[in-house]
């Protein structure tokens, strides 16, 4: 695996822990809620694609005391599982998904929810992202999840210079050493959301300024 040299990636994945402990954005409390069970772990996360953390935590209160196991997407109807999952994002085409979920599960993977980038990708609602986070959620294995924030903080350090998620996701899977590839998401999104804003960021509350090709160009000019 490549390295940067110019990366002390152990510092800033220190700074950047105490900052999540710090922190704790919406999106790690409802994710460790569901911690210990793929099934839920999986549903929460298509449930979070385009929607705010706060709505996915409640969202997912709500769901999984009538829907705990992946046979429960079979016997709920669909308009009580809209009901149940307003207001997420796209609510709609997100049902559609999960009510598609029990019979690819079944089909493809004999009812286990699986561990594989590539084999979570084959079902209903799941992209890269979403089958990365499963995979370094739910089973704990080496994933490397890119969301808008990993791509921007990622950038903006300087780190890496890419067009979209999928790139940084290749390009992170060469340089970051791969005992940081479980925590690196949840510590960025974390970031992203409370101090490396997509909008005018804190740059004056960055604990990582020595690493950041952004405050650097700002400071000479």
């Amino acid at each position: 695996m490549k390295q940067s040299a110019a990366f002390d990636f152990e510092s800033i994945n220190r700074l950047l822990k105490k900052e999540y402990d710090k922190h704790r954005a919406p999106i790690v409390e409802f994710i460790q809620m569901q911690t210990g069970d793929p099934f839920k772990v999986l549903v929460a996360t298509i449930l979070s694609a385009r929607t705010k953390d706060e709505t996915t935590t409640e969202v997912c209160g709500r769901l999984f005391k009538k829907v705990r196991h992946l046979s429960d997407l079979n016997r709920i109807p669909v308009k009580e599982l809209e009901k149940l999952i307003f207001p997420i994002g796209f609510f709609r085409t997100k049902t559609r998904m999960l009510k598609q979920l029990p019979t690819a599960v079944n089909t493809l993977f004999k009812g286990k929810i699986p561990d594989g980038i590539d084999d979570l990708c084959k079902l209903p609602g799941v992209g890269r992202k979403t089958a990365n986070l499963v995979r370094a959620v739910a089973f704990n294995k080496p994933a490397v999840c890119v969301d808008v924030h990993v791509h921007r903080i990622c950038n903006r350090l300087g780190l890496i210079k890419t067009r979209n998620p999928f790139e940084t996701e290749m390009k992170l899977r060469e340089i970051l050493p791969e005992k940081y590839w479980i925590t690196w998401n949840a510590y960025l999104v974390s970031y992203g959301q409370t101090i490396c804003n997509p909008v005018s960021p804190k740059c004056s509350e960055c604990v990582i300024p020595a690493f950041c090709k952004r405050i650097g160009v700002t400071k000479s000019r």
